[in-house]
């Protein structure tokens, strides 16, 4: 889709720190994020919602999401990992193109998990994304 910032960073238009990447599959760090080690995993291809996705494609969402929470867990020493996905403005979804949040947790953090407290939070700082990155994309 021509106006879709996920669109545009799957194609690498726009930067990211991203932490993994096939030919379907993409993954970048939230430069909003709840917790160390937030990202997200999208579809390269636009699809909007759970309703559109293709399901193979959604499969292999769910696979790289595995991989990904593995990796939080065993390099960020996560204790404990949230998966969120929502579908529609009503339900929170802000960019209209399918992506599944990872949120590390950790013991303690304090991070309340209602959608509208990601209106306050601060924008990362990028130097800690960029070691986050480094970290979970093996470079």
């Amino acid at each position: 889709m021509e106006n879709c910032i996920f669109c545009k960073i799957a194609k690498g238009e726009i930067p990211s720190y991203k932490i993994y990447e096939d030919k379907d599959i993409f993954a970048f760090l939230d430069i909003k994020p709840f917790s160390k080690g937030h990202c997200l995993v999208i579809p390269k291809q636009h699809f909007e919602n759970i309703f559109d996705i293709d399901e193979n494609i959604l499969k292999k969402v769910a696979v790289v999401a595995k991989k990904m929470c593995e990796k939080i867990k065993n390099t960020l020493h996560a204790d404990g990992i949230r998966l969120s996905q929502s579908n529609g403005k009503t339900a929170g979804q802000e960019i209209m193109h399918f992506h599944l949040h990872i949120i590390p947790r950790y013991e303690g953090d304090g991070i309340p998990m209602h959608p509208a407290a990601t209106l306050h939070l601060p924008q990362a700082n990028s130097e800690e994304l960029k070691k986050i990155a480094e970290k979970l994309s093996n470079k």
